[in-house]
């Protein structure tokens, strides 16, 4: 692992120079996360895992996002095709009754029809050309024997294994297609490393039908990579996964985590079908079924009780995909329905300190977008802090290490980047941290993922984009964090001004709940909205006439989030929607649609005052006036001209109440 700048490392080569998991732990610099969930064996019986450090490039969250939804709408169509039907005579009428159920409002009933006049027409082409095999037509009446020594893992053919190939054949023909045009990059890199572990080559195709060979795919279990890894089991055999980097997602270090997985459960269950069973749903529940059941062969132990169904499709699963992947054409597919890709082949260079990935980009002659292909496991916009002496070992395209090598060390030190520690004290505001160490509220909140100023948690630590030593002595502006703050107000981060920051540990108790405040931002408006009694993401979005997706995305939410608390603080960009009529709901004036109007909150309970005015004393702020009142910031602002938070001054009087007309 060692050398200077700019080593090239051509590929393959051995697993371990390819880039082998982290064996060393991550640096100082990480924020801390809650304990993993066990690895994947008995994760049945924990907790289930958090979610992981969203992505800090919302062109990489981007991908993650989509490639997570082809998984997850690939899952949902196998599970209504496969789960739902015991006999299927051809495959365009198990798509047409597979069609039926899902209805007519279904999202994925287009995919179907779609699939079914792909297959259709497949059929009638099937005969155009010699496939290898013979064009198989009838699967009951296909030999496995014919191919069956073509392959390193055992293959059978079974009604589960047939339903499946029908399935790849039709319903899932044009994910199948991704993922064959994707084998391409990925196969002849996995396959070495697996024959280095001593396990089978063909164990790739696990992979496949994982997630169809996505670096970026991401489950509703919160299993990452290609290999779907857990947090818990990638660390275990590992794989790094932290505030900085997900190892789990990088086809190298993932495959080797893996190879030796896979080699572990076969040499404790003693078949390959079983050690698959167990890398599914588990290895206890596997040993459980097998005591449980007094046998150990698979297709006695799935045609029984006692194992998810999920878990009991997954080895015909990996039979059929492995036949069809091989012999594509002899299944019915042509050449020209994939789209493949060229091999992954790059070199690796040594970054001895955290850089942007532009400045990066330039000195390897090669485009941001290209080095995060290469790069899958950053999580953010630049290569991680690591500890001394060691450095990180960034994938550059091939044949760029040389120019790399001549260019890096021009980098004056500005370019670099430099990070602090802060971890957050009760009455911490945002700008009150930047202020600490000369850096910029919105770089914090994309470095951390912050999607507003109120999201400060007492305890959790922050990593603050910091100007360099060099800057910082001379008192001049910093051009890395410049560009920290450039990229981060382009991707629609936003400080909140001092004055209407809430800080640390206070809570949003008495905080104005509906629409608090209206601005325009590039030309687009966007409102902060309190989220109040009897609110969901769907009934905030009907107001608002926008997408629920929408919304957990401008919030940094999870695809799966669902739950939301009284007075949190949500950033909206209403859709185009005509006006309509204002509702007062439980104190608070709101629109039913995208119409916004200031908030008016009822006092809080306990806080009752008949004051008109307060006189402002050293220490007050609009923030903690309002909290004492039950009032909101927008309305002192309004009721009392203050247009900037540096008007406040101690003697001065605020008015409490909307001016009598």
């Amino acid at each position: 692992m060692g050398g200077g700048v700019g080593q090239t490392v051509a590929v393959p080569l051995d697993p371990a120079d390819l880039g082998a998991p982290s064996a060393s732990p991550p640096p100082a610099a990480e924020p801390p996360r809650a304990a993993a969930a066990p690895p994947g064996g008995d994760a049945e019986d924990a907790a289930a895992p958090e979610a992981d450090e969203p992505d800090d490039d919302p062109a990489v969250a981007r991908k993650v996002e989509e490639q997570s939804a082809e998984l997850e709408e690939l899952r949902a169509l196998e599970d209504a095709v496969i789960s739902g039907a015991h006999e299927k005579p051809s495959p365009s009428m198990e798509l047409r009754a597979a069609a039926r159920r899902l209805g007519l409002g279904n999202p994925l009933r287009h995919h179907l029809l779609d699939a079914l006049d792909e297959l259709d027409e497949a059929a009638r082409d099937a005969s155009a050309g010699p496939p290898e095999l013979p064009l198989v037509t009838d699967l009951s009446s296909f030999d496995v024997g014919a191919v069956k020594d073509g392959y390193d893992i055992p293959v059978e053919m079974q009604p589960l294994v047939a339903d499946y190939i029908h399935f790849f054949q039709g319903a899932g023909r044009i994910w199948f297609r991704r993922w064959m045009s994707r084998s391409t990059r990925y196969i002849p890199v996995m396959t070495p490393i697996l024959e280095s572990t001593g396990v089978p080559r063909d164990l790739v195709y696990l992979a496949m039908i994982e997630s169809g060979f996505s670096a970026q795919a991401y489950s509703w279990a919160h299993a990452s990579g290609p290999w779907q890894f857990i947090n818990g089991t990638g660390k275990m055999f590992g794989l790094r996964n932290d505030f900085w980097v997900d190892e789990r997602r990088d086809p190298v270090k993932s495959t080797t985590a893996a190879a030796r997985y896979l080699k572990d459960l076969y040499g404790e269950m003693g078949h390959w079908y079983l050690a698959w069973a167990s890398y599914n749903g588990g290895r206890g529940k596997v040993r459980r079924a097998i005591e449980k059941r007094g046998t150990d062969d698979w297709w006695e132990l799935a045609d029984g009780k006692g194992l998810a169904n999920e878990t009991k499709h997954y080895v015909p699963k990996l039979i059929a995909c492995a036949l069809v992947a091989k012999h594509p054409r002899a299944f019915g597919f042509s050449d020209d329905e994939f789209d493949f890709l060229p091999k992954l082949e790059f070199d690796v260079v040594d970054v001895p300190a955290p850089t942007d990935l532009e400045v990066l980009a330039r000195a390897a002659g090669a485009t941001v977008e290209e080095l995060s292909e290469l790069n899958p496991e950053l999580k953010r916009w630049c290569t991680p802090p690591m500890p001394e002496g060691k450095a990180y070992r960034l994938r550059v395209p091939p044949g760029r290490a040389p120019l790399f090598a001549a260019n890096y060390p021009k980098l004056a030190p500005a370019e670099r980047l430099a990070f602090k520690v802060h971890r957050v004290k009760r009455g911490d505001t945002l700008s009150g941290i930047a202020a600490t160490y000369a850096s910029a509220p919105e770089a914090i909140m994309q470095m951390n993922r912050l999607r507003n100023s109120r999201a400060l948690r007492v305890s959790t630590e922050l990593i603050i984009p910091v100007p360099s030593a060099r800057a910082a002595k001379d008192g001049r502006a910093d051009s890395a964090l410049d560009r920290q703050v450039a990229r981060a107000r382009r991707s629609g981060f936003a400080a909140a001004r001092p004055e209407e920051e809430v800080p640390a540990g206070a809570g949003n108790k008495a905080v104005a709940t509906g629409p608090i405040k209206t601005e325009v931002v590039n030309g687009k408006t966007r409102i902060t909205y309190g989220v109040q009694n009897g609110d969901s993401l769907w009934v905030i979005g009907q107001r608002f006439n926008c997408s629920v997706d929408d919304l957990k995305k401008w919030n940094g939410m999870t695809r799966h989030a669902r739950r939301l608390q009284v007075g949190t603080v949500l950033s909206v960009w209403p859709g185009d929607a005509p006006a309509a009529p204002v509702q007062n709901v439980g104190g608070t004036l709101v629109a039913p649609k995208a119409q916004v109007v200031a908030a008016v909150a009822a006092p809080a309970s306990g806080n009752t005052n008949s004051k008109k005015t307060h006189l402002l004393v050293a220490g007050d702020s609009l923030w903690s006036v309002a909290q004492q009142y039950g009032l909101s910031v927008a309305d002192l602002k309004k009721w009392n001209g203050i247009g900037d938070h540096h008007a406040l001054r101690p003697g001065q009087t605020l008015v409490l109440a909307a001016p009598q007309r």
